[in-house]
């Protein structure tokens, strides 16, 4: 029972800390397309703003590819052991 009781806070706190990681996706993904459209005569600004949205692209496959590697390993464990 005991390693059911592991298996379910190591999946809660990974199901918070994506969620979180998901958040800053959309907050960075945001604030990068509001500085690269905005009407702000600065180009360094504009391509930052591009950079942000080209990271938070990379950052957000990156999330996707982690999850389902994890969830698919909680998969597994569930069948093993049989929870």
């Amino acid at each position: 029972m005991a390693f059911q009781d592991l298996l379910a806070l190591v999946q809660d706190a990974t199901n918070k800390v994506t969620a979180l990681a998901w958040a800053l996706f959309l907050f960075t993904w945001s604030l990068g397309w509001t500085l690269r459209g905005s009407p702000i005569p600065i180009g360094k600004l504009k391509r930052m703003g591009g950079s942000l949205v080209e990271d938070s692209v990379w950052a957000a496959f990156w999330l996707a590819v982690g999850s389902t590697v994890f969830n698919l390993i909680v998969y597994l464990v569930n069948l093993v052991t049989g929870g």
